[in-house]
């Protein structure tokens, strides 16, 4: 199966899912998420809290954030100082939706997809790791991040 077929197929598998997880449905488009899940408004400072939480979004342990203060930043994934320059609010919240649509070889976990999930401990089973307003939210706080 070529690159593009797989994409589409797990497109698809991922669209036909939601509802039925319980999860708000959502449509790819190109290689973003155009529309906020659920409808919901994103909060810059519960977004950057999630950020920083090293428990819940744990998003350090990956990324570098421009924020001076939080020591052990991560160097895995991609520097996000910037990020809202390079990507817009749609590509943002595919990469958190789950960035597995985009790369199947992907190290970043899918923060809004609860099937195929393999070694989750029984008290994350059957729910994502943020809801559609967590989201929107740390998509609301990596999209003011406009400075390299």
């Amino acid at each position: 199966m070529r690159p593009a077929a797989i994409r589409t197929a797990l497109i698809t598998l991922a669209l036909a899912s939601a509802p039925a997880s319980g999860l708000e449905a959502y449509t790819v488009v190109g290689d973003a998420i155009p529309a906020p899940l659920g409808g919901k408004i994103g909060d810059l400072k519960r977004g950057r809290a999630l950020v920083l939480d090293r428990i819940q979004g744990n998003c350090l342990i990956c990324h570098h954030v421009p924020e001076p203060n939080e020591p052990f930043q991560g160097t895995i994934g991609p520097d996000l100082a910037g990020v809202g320059a390079r990507l817009d609010a749609g590509q943002l919240r595919l990469r958190l939706v789950d960035a597995g649509l985009l790369n199947p070889q992907t190290v970043m976990p899918p923060y809004f997809r609860i099937e195929g999930l393999r070694d989750v401990a029984p008290a994350f089973r059957d729910r994502p790791a943020l809801t559609a307003q967590e989201i929107e939210d740390v998509v609301t706080y990596l999209a003011s991040l406009r400075t390299p």
